[in-house]
């Protein structure tokens, strides 16, 4: 394995996030941008190839050493890692709406979910996953909400663009044929 590879395999193992590419960069200064994307594609060809229990993933704009999927439940069951809160019902539609929205204020976010949000808003600012992105044009000049990076991380994604898209989801949501509808002979 080429010596940047290692470098970096040593920074994603000591690293609790994704690190970026400028991270990264400041591991080697002499290495171009070029040169860390081949050294990560390395790794992960490396865990790949030699059938790791672990994989190298670009997520929330970085790269993070991650457990594969084939084995996370079993490594939850074992209570082995401390696995962080589940998000409430109320909690994942408000993250929805911002994340679909943004940037958003809370009385839209109100209007959407017809309920109030200012507690939820709260719980999900203090756990990172959301943050005042800016203020409104309008009247009173509204603040604005958008998603973090630990959302992405937490959902295992690079970018929002990643996400289902909303006319994926309302397909997915919709339900079954009623009776008499096709599928049925």
């Amino acid at each position: 394995m080429h010596p940047l590879a290692q470098l970096l395999e040593a920074a994603f193992f000591s690293a609790a996030q994704p690190l970026s590419l400028d991270e990264l960069a400041r591991l080697a200064p002499d290495a171009t941008r070029d040169e860390i994307r081949t050294a990560c594609e390395e790794l992960r060809e490396h865990y790949a190839r030699d059938g790791h229990g672990v994989e190298l993933a670009e997520v929330a704009d970085g790269f993070q050493i991650l457990t594969r999927r084939a084995f996370a439940d079993a490594i939850a069951e074992a209570h082995i890692v401390r696995r962080p809160r589940k998000l409430s019902m109320p909690a994942l539609e408000t993250l929805a709406v911002i994340a679909y929205r943004q940037p958003v204020s809370r009385a839209e976010i109100e209007d959407i979910r017809g309920v109030g949000v200012e507690s939820v808003l709260r719980s999900l600012q203090e756990r990172g996953l959301v943050e005042v992105v800016g203020r409104a044009e309008g009247l009173g000049r509204p603040l604005l909400y958008g998603t973090t990076a630990a959302l992405l991380e937490l959902l295992g994604v690079r970018t929002l663009e990643e996400l289902p898209r909303l006319d994926e989801l309302s397909v997915a949501l919709r339900p079954p044929a009623e009776a008499g509808g096709l599928g049925e002979m």
